[in-house]
């Protein structure tokens, strides 16, 4: 338990860097953006099809393979609309309260993402230590970027930037907060082991094809491409060696 709730740790405070980052380098380019977000969505797509997938089919029936994903997927649609419409009530003047509100939003919905992303760290290593290693990895890549799109507007904002990486430490306890919470879920009973892995399946391909995927192209295609050609590579790689 030690060892998996340390992965957690590490991979959450990777937001932390992300926060880090933004207040070091002051402006990251795009093309920066885009590979570190391609990096991210190659690493999750890869974790998603070569690990998650086959686990949660070996370990459960098809109903419970199925009835995960479409959780997975589901919860993270419902947070996506959720933010959205709360989004639609901030004022869209680019100015400090505008700034501000901006990135405490995206601190919240990250927040969200990373409690179910931290679940999936417990169920992957309650399932193989190698794979709830490679889910911490993903997600530690996954979450540098998200600090930094935490950091950013609040930056912008004229936030000092003690008080930025303050947030985004506190976003980042969700991460191991959600792992203590799917290590309670498997300890009652192993089948739930199939249901969540297949859930963290679909909510990290619903990131990768609904956010982090479009963002980075929308930053820098080709930039984009190498990323995510980077990321699926380190997650073949890993697998090889392990």
């Amino acid at each position: 338990m030690q060892t998996i709730l340390l992965y957690s740790v590490v991979a959450g405070l990777a937001t932390c860097l992300g926060g880090l980052l933004v207040v070091v380098i002051q402006k990251p380019g795009e093309k920066f953006l885009a590979l570190t977000l391609g990096c991210a969505a190659g690493i999750m797509f890869g974790v998603a099809i070569l690990d998650l997938i086959p686990s949660a089919w070996v370990y459960g029936t098809p109903a419970k393979f199925f009835s995960g994903f479409g959780a997975g997927v589901l919860l993270l649609k419902i947070l996506d609309l959720i933010l959205s419409k709360i989004t639609l009530g901030v004022p869209r003047a680019r100015d400090r309260i505008y700034l501000l509100n901006m990135g405490y939003l995206v601190a919240i919905g990250i927040a969200l993402h990373d409690l179910p992303e931290g679940m999936a760290i417990a169920v992957g290593y309650e399932a193989a230590g190698q794979l709830g290693l490679l889910i911490a990895l993903a997600i530690g890549l996954h979450n540098i970027p998200e600090g930094m799109a935490i950091s950013a507007p609040l930056k912008m904002a004229g936030m000092r930037g003690g008080t930025i990486l303050l947030i985004t430490g506190l976003t980042s306890i969700f991460t191991p907060l959600g792992t203590c919470i799917g290590l309670m879920l498997v300890s009652f009973s192993r089948y739930f082991i199939s249901f969540l892995l297949a859930a963290a399946a679909g909510a990290m391909l619903y990131i990768v094809f609904g956010e982090i995927g479009p963002e980075s192209r929308r930053r820098h295609p080709n930039y984009a491409k190498l990323g995510i050609a980077a990321g699926i590579m380190v997650i073949l790689l890993i697998s090889l060696i392990h």
